[in-house]
């Protein structure tokens, strides 16, 4: 405790937890605090600092969460990060097909789903009716990028929550995900090959391979992908789930994320394409910040969507490009309009800058939050089932030992009820056997019990053809 000289700054704006995240990323990346070297206990820690038990536990969460500490039972918690250089930190807050037509589903596990409920219909539609009475212009074309007032909105936004660098300048906005990877694919130097993760997004792969560029697959570990396994890969390009790994559902922690910075800085043309998938959504801890946040090389592109977080039919999508890439952008797509409505643009802009869009957040992640216990509690009466990746996102994994991922899909499309299986993602790595992705977002709260029930009466094979 002697060397811990941390002193809070009650004046400061910043909770006192957000200091003491700080001080500790501060010190492990100084090498001051050592990879191995014990923390002094919360208790410790409370009374040295005089402050309370819970703002020492959410900074240790946090910590824990993005990979900087790791939590022994009944020992304590170790730095567990070992980075390759100082960084400047703001911390924020084929196989089985779904064979039932979602459609006709008795219940809607799909990881694509949300809950329509929790749509902020009231706010939304006041905002629409201002932007449109307002603002005629706004018919006219726009800028190429995206509406400025939008993009500054978004830039804000993205700093306060996930501490996103970037300008607005920087900002590509686009109508879905898939819109912006055919962007990058132009972009980015035309004998670029991109490493993809396997298990992964399968939109992705689809993407490159109609663009006639070279993909490889890299396997994961608990961490993520393999930053050994994409070295061997000759890849110039990794694209990566680090919040929330889809469809593994792991967090890839700050060691693995300094890794692949590491491997993207030692060659001019490598990148990292980081799509923040989730991220708004976690249950064990706060936010995590961006990969982003800790690139100073230009190195990382940043993807998000309002997808998830609003609804499918949003179409809002952006790039966060790094300034050398914005040359070739403007060379190669600059002439083109936006693809996404200014009317929607401004909406979403004042959604933003009235922290409505914050506010929705919270909403549905307290919702989300409650349908993933229920349902987790349901689940867990399934005889040797097993969940993983479900300490953030909407979806995780349902793992039922001794029976066959294909027999799985088969008993639940029999009740009625559409599952996709793990090895739908998998391309070339080795599936773990007799595992179902299950999405909660799109069920309704006091149907889930009865959801779980179908499932686990289809696995006992108690379910007989209607």
């Amino acid at each position: 405790m002697e060397n811990f000289t941390f002193k809070l700054q009650p004046e400061d704006k910043k909770p006192l937890y957000e200091q003491l995240y700080r001080y500790i990323i501060e010190e492990i990346e100084a090498g001051r605090l050592k990879n191995g070297e014990k923390l002094p206990s919360k208790r410790a820690i409370c009374a040295h600092l005089h402050i309370s038990q819970s703002t020492v536990e959410t900074a240790y969460g946090m910590l824990t969460a993005e990979g900087y500490l790791r939590a022994r039972p009944k020992s304590g918690y170790y730095v567990s990060a070992d980075l390759y250089r100082p960084v400047s930190r703001t911390p924020a807050s084929t196989a089985c097909a779904a064979p039932v037509p979602r459609e006709q589903a008795r219940y809607d596990f799909s990881t694509g789903a949300v809950d329509t409920g929790v749509f902020p219909y009231a706010s939304w539609a006041r905002l629409s009716r201002e932007v449109v009475s307002q603002n005629p212009q706004l018919l006219q074309r726009g800028e190429a990028q995206g509406d400025m007032a939008f993009r500054q909105a978004l830039a804000e936004f993205l700093r306060e929550y996930r501490g996103v660098r970037c300008q607005p300048d920087q900002i590509v906005v686009g109508a879905g995900l898939e819109y912006l990877l055919n962007v990058l694919v132009q972009v980015l130097p035309e004998n670029s090959v991109y490493g993809l993760e396997d298990p992964g997004y399968y939109a992705a792969w689809q993407v490159l391979r109609n663009h006639g560029r070279a993909c490889r697959m890299i396997p994961l570990d608990d961490s993520g992908l393999r930053e050994d396994k994409l070295r061997e890969s000759g890849a110039t390009v990794a694209f990566v789930t680090p919040s929330h790994q889809f469809p593994m559902g792991c967090t890839m922690p700050v060691s693995r994320r300094a890794a692949l910075l590491s491997w993207a800085r030692e060659d001019e043309n490598r990148f990292i394409v980081e799509d923040d998938y989730d991220s708004e959504f976690r249950y064990a801890s706060r936010p995590i910040p961006a990969m982003q946040s800790l690139d100073d090389g230009g190195k990382v592109i940043y993807v998000g969507t309002f997808s998830r977080s609003i609804a499918p039919s949003i179409r809002v999508a952006y790039l966060v490009l790094p300034r050398r890439l914005l040359p070739v952008y403007e060379q190669r797509l600059g002439f083109a309009a936006s693809t996404v409505s200014r009317f929607e643009q401004q909406t979403l802009a004042a959604f933003l800058q009235r922290g409505l869009y914050g506010r929705h957040l919270r909403r549905a992640a307290n919702l989300y939050r409650k349908k993933q216990q229920v349902l987790l509690e349901e689940l867990a009466k399934i005889p040797g089932a097993q969940v993983w990746g479900a300490q953030a996102g909407l979806h995780f994994l349902l793992t039922v030992p001794g029976k066959s991922e294909e027999w799985l899909v088969a008993q639940a499309a029999k009740a009625g009820v559409p599952v996709r299986g793990l090895s739908s993602y998998c391309r070339a790595c080795d599936c773990p056997e007799s595992t179902l992705v299950l999405g909660f977002a799109g069920l309704q709260l006091e149907d889930i019990p009865a959801a779980a029930q179908t499932l686990r009466e289809a696995f006992e094979d108690k379910i007989q053809n209607s």
